[in-house]
């Protein structure tokens, strides 16, 4: 039997990067997967990979920024697949040509960005909680950010919004325990997905290595292996925490590596 066998998931943004993963590795474990993307082609390319591994997915077209999309997305799994075990809130975006400080972002982005991140987290656990109950439980999956634990020179409104998906995930473990729906989240750092090889210099990536505590870059299934240990009966009792997934990078303190390289320097 698979860690998470005869149960129903439903990813968003499934298409590509961690929710592709995510969604893989759940198939893999015995879940039926739909996957919601607006990228509504690369979400059917993905269910034919996982339906070659012997896996059972259906894909569909998700707007998250639109409400009536989120609930036919919820609507489509439980009509699908009979309910709805597992739900991974994984859309999101950010933009750092508009996303910068405080008072030089485009305002339009802030409230772009808490409608996708943050809102959409919220109404489609609005929308699959009442099927949780009726099916006597479930666990919801919310995709945070280390973003949204500290402050940075751009991407206030990115960084807020995920904040705020860490205190809502509370609020919904704290509201639904009871009724057996537990709510994590989990907080990737910089995870070396096809979007962050295409859009990232290199010199970038390596500021982000040379402090990490680790010597090497997360990848998706990082992600994906925190997602499905969170759907699995393995952490049924762990609910209203944000699993932190970021390589070490913020452990210590950031003068650290300089420091080290220092007294490298002054030894030689």
């Amino acid at each position: 039997m698979g860690r998470v066998q005869d149960k129903v998931a439903l990813v968003t943004g499934g298409a590509s990067g961690i929710g592709l993963s995510s969604a893989t590795l759940l198939a893999k474990e015995g879940a039926r997967v739909v996957i919601a993307d607006f990228n509504v082609e690369g979400a059917k390319e993905a269910v034919n990979k996982i339906k070659a591994q012997g896996g059972e997915a259906a894909g569909i077209f998700l707007d998250a920024g639109d409400e009536t999309s989120i609930k036919e997305a919820v609507e489509f799994t439980v009509e699908h697949y009979g309910k709805i075990s597992v739900l991974f809130n994984n859309v999101g975006a950010t933009n750092l040509k508009k996303d910068l400080d405080v008072v030089n972002m485009d305002l339009d982005e802030w409230d772009r960005l808490m409608n996708l991140n943050l809102r959409s987290v919220l109404l489609g656990s609005r929308f699959a909680i009442p099927h949780m109950i009726k099916a006597g439980g479930g666990s919801i999956i919310n995709t945070a950010s280390m973003a949204g634990f500290f402050g940075d020179s751009i991407r206030a409104a990115y960084g807020a919004s995920k904040a705020g998906v860490v205190n809502l995930t509370r609020y919904l473990a704290a509201q639904y325990g009871r009724h057996f729906i537990r709510c994590n989240a989990v907080a990737p750092g910089l995870i070396f997905t096809p979007a962050a090889q295409n859009n990232m210099p290199p010199a970038v990536l390596d500021i982000f290595a040379k402090y990490n505590a680790l010597p090497y870059h997360g990848e998706p299934d990082d992600i994906g292996n925190t997602v499905l240990f969170l759907a699995s009966e393995e952490s049924k009792f762990i609910t209203g925490q944000t699993i932190q997934v970021e390589g070490g990078h913020y452990i210590a303190n950031p003068t650290i590596s300089d420091f080290e390289e220092f007294m490298k320097k002054k030894q030689g």
